[in-house]
């Protein structure tokens, strides 16, 4: 038991430091090539020298005037989206990271506690009532946070709160908000609002500004920063219940506030950009395979690959095809296949453990 708490709750010096430094350098220049890479690739090619020189200017003097047509590509187009999708990758994969480690199952994503469900709703009613810009935003993040209510409204039975039932609880409000969000749809006019509720659903940054990344980006950076906080009582809370609760651990209070960062993160993502799939999934699985289970280097490797990965996702869905293809279209095709290769991977190297 003192190995166990040494290990969990003191930095030690790791054999694999080495591997691990490298391991982070790689996926800091993966995502710095992804990022220019996605800020010069379009319809109107820029190059990269260009890209960044441009980026330079609108950080060193904000306020001038754009004439160039390159300059409103790149400072007014392109760059809030590119950031937008990094940072919603990177809140989606601490999300399940953070979640997976709670639940102490490698197949929990965000969207199990219902959130992702119950934000779809708050924008698809926006949508129907004719509601947009910043009041629907709003709308879908306090939705997303009441289906959260929700689900520790429901796992509370005699004064606590289970692991199995909080699931349990968040497969009914999710199936719940997923068949208000159908009928919805059901009623919703067919030449209005009905096409805008399907590819919202889908997920787009295509409406992505720097006022709406400015709007998501608290909830994303602060609430990924506070998991970054907890790592090592996440450490605790991935071991069995009563091993967890002979170290000290609040479990009940602490998953809740977990949940509850995680809700911040899921709903701000939601809100600007609806629902994206498979991230919250795979990420934590492929970042656990470059540096190990532990959350104090878990956490930052799932932060850059998700967002990595989320800006080639996103410059695939704008530059593939003429007509911008849905987010979770991609996610889906592209995700499926790893999370079965991952997972292969997984159980093979426990069988031969």
């Amino acid at each position: 038991m003192a190995t166990v708490t040494q290990e969990l709750t003191t930095p030690v010096v790791r054999p694999h430091l080495a591997r691990q430094t490298a391991a982070f350098a790689v996926l800091l220049v993966l995502l710095a090539v992804a990022v220019v890479a996605s800020l010069c690739v379009g319809r109107f090619s820029v190059p990269a020298g260009r890209a960044l020189e441009l980026i330079w200017q609108g950080i060193t003097d904000p306020a001038r005037d754009l004439t160039e047509i390159d300059e409103r590509i790149v400072l007014l187009v392109r760059a809030p989206r590119v950031l937008l999708a990094a940072l919603a990758g990177a809140g989606l994969a601490v999300s399940g990271a953070a979640l997976q480690g709670v639940f102490r199952n490698p197949l929990v994503s965000p969207d199990i506690l219902g959130i992702s469900q119950g934000a779809a709703f708050g924008g698809a009613l926006a949508i129907m009532l004719g509601i947009w810009g910043f009041p629907l935003i709003a709308m879908v993040f306090l939705c997303g946070l009441a289906a959260l209510i929700l689900v520790g409204l429901l796992s509370r039975i005699n004064g606590r709160t289970e692991t199995v039932t909080v699931i349990l609880s968040g497969l009914v409000i999710s199936s719940m908000f997923s068949a208000v969000v159908s009928l919805l749809q059901f009623v919703a006019d067919p030449n209005t609002s009905l096409p805008a509720i399907v590819y919202w659903l889908m997920g787009s940054f295509a409406t992505a500004t720097w006022d709406r990344t400015l709007v998501a980006a608290p909830g994303l950076v602060i609430g990924a920063f506070l998991l970054w906080m907890l790592r090592f009582r996440l450490n605790i809370l991935s071991l069995d219940e009563a091993e967890a609760r002979s170290l000290g651990a609040n479990t009940s209070l602490e998953r809740w506030l977990v949940f509850g960062l995680v809700a911040v993160i899921v709903g701000s993502q939601v809100a600007v950009s609806g629902i994206i799939g498979w991230i919250g999934i795979v990420i934590p699985h492929a970042a656990r395979l470059i540096v190990g289970h532990d959350h104090r280097t878990l956490l930052p490797a799932s932060v850059l690959l998700g967002a990595g990965f989320m800006v080639i996702i996103d410059t695939i869905a704008r530059t593939a095809t003429a007509a911008e293809i849905p987010l979770g279209v991609i996610t889906a095709l592209v995700g499926a296949p790893i999370f079965t290769l991952l997972l292969r991977h997984h159980y093979r190297e426990r069988a031969g453990s």
